[in-house]
């Protein structure tokens, strides 16, 4: 007896080139925002040697705008991905699998592109919620990969493109006609995707965009809460902190003319108030009044040049980011503060207790807490 085998059929216009190229028009667009704001915030995080010394501090909102887009594109991309793969994936059945070596090019630029999405996303979600259930370094390999998924897309386009064009404005020609069975058609489907999108942005972008924080339901992290009003990544006790004491605390400052400073001392200096938000690489942001001494005029004290870097060192035992850098755009800037004080009260513990960096247009994660040492650089 021969065995015959025979392919799954569908059919309808929800399976169709022009579905799947209006939907990967949003999702194109998503991907291409995620990728700008990722390469952003992964310039302004790990910056080459060459350029660290000419990152902008200004806007002073830069960095809370380019990583909230960042996250909000990549949530808004996946129920646009999820609706990308149902709309294509009967080609997955389709017979034989490889026909020219235009079509074996195609299909295995689709495979990066589909695993390279699915990881991308995955582990971008988990990030914002800082679970690492891996054994790799998170922010290395989501940027690789970043641009392994770019150049699979940018590849797709390419061989796609005479299907993407004939399908971008007008109605696939030799479409069929939906079975009676079928009880959504395009623009249904259209619209539920369009509104997944919307939900899910809804109850997210708050963390970052304020006047949408009572919407929020599915984000890590609420604006509003944690001590003093603000979020908190990294507790003192998990940094291996605790409460610094008074009178054991020095910041020392270490250039041309080094100097040490007690903490009574630091709190004698000129005190300036600013307000400058809080911008986190998992997303979340939130603005606040921090009042301190400037940079600026603890590098002017040790004798330091204006275009000097600058090294910031914290007393945390464990966990990264103990030390961070600063180019002489940010030290210098008069926004850039040693901060003291949150919102009129004095630091609590878990926000860096007794002195903490705040500067503008700065990851969160350099916001150094616990400062114990600044280190002039050459």
């Amino acid at each position: 007896m021969k065995l015959r085998f025979s392919t799954p059929v569908f059919t309808g216009r929800l399976h169709d080139a022009r579905t799947a190229t209006s939907i990967g028009r949003w999702l194109g667009a998503a991907f291409a925002v995620c990728f700008v704001t990722g390469l952003i915030s992964h310039f302004m995080q790990h910056p080459p040697d060459w350029a660290a010394g000419g990152i902008p501090s200004r806007p002073s909102w830069g960095y809370r705008l380019t990583q909230g887009l960042h996250v909000a594109s990549g949530i808004a991309a996946t129920p646009l991905l999820l609706a990308k793969l149902w709309t294509v994936y009967p080609r997955l059945f389709e017979w034989p699998p490889l026909r020219s070596p235009r079509h074996a090019l195609e299909r295995a630029s689709v495979a990066v592109l589909v695993a390279g999405s699915v990881f991308e996303l995955t582990t971008g979600l988990l990030n914002t919620v800082q679970w690492y259930p891996w054994p790799f370094s998170f922010v290395p390999v989501h940027y690789a990969v970043g641009w392994l998924v770019t150049g699979a897309l940018l590849l797709h386009i390419a061989v796609k493109a005479p299907q993407i064009g004939a399908h971008w404005r007008r109605r696939s020609p030799g479409t069929l006609a939906l079975p009676a069975r079928d009880a959504a058609d395009r623009r249904s489907l259209l619209t539920a995707v369009g509104a997944s999108v919307g939900a899910v942005t809804l109850t997210t972008v708050g963390q970052s965009f304020t006047p949408l924080k009572a919407f929020l339901l599915f984000a890590p992290r609420h604006p509003d809460r944690g001590p003093q009003g603000l979020p908190v990544n990294r507790t003192a006790a998990a940094a291996g902190v605790g409460r610094v004491a008074d009178r054991e605390y020095r910041l020392f400052v270490a250039g041309p003319r080094p100097y040490t400073l007690t903490l009574d001392e630091l709190r004698a200096l000129p005190q300036h108030e600013v307000e400058l938000p809080i911008a986190c690489v998992e997303g979340w942001s939130r603005s606040a009044r921090w009042s301190g001494v400037r940079v600026a005029d603890l590098l002017e004290r040790a004798g330091a040049s204006p275009e000097v870097r600058v090294r910031v060192v914290s007393l945390q035992l464990r966990g990264g980011y103990r030390v961070s850098e600063m180019g002489h755009r940010h030290a210098r800037d008069p926004l850039t503060l040693l901060a003291l004080r949150l919102n009129g009260e004095e630091l609590d513990p878990d926000h860096g207790y007794p002195a903490r960096l705040i500067a503008p247009n700065r990851p969160g994660v350099l916001q150094t807490k616990w400062v114990g040492r600044l280190e002039v650089l050459s």
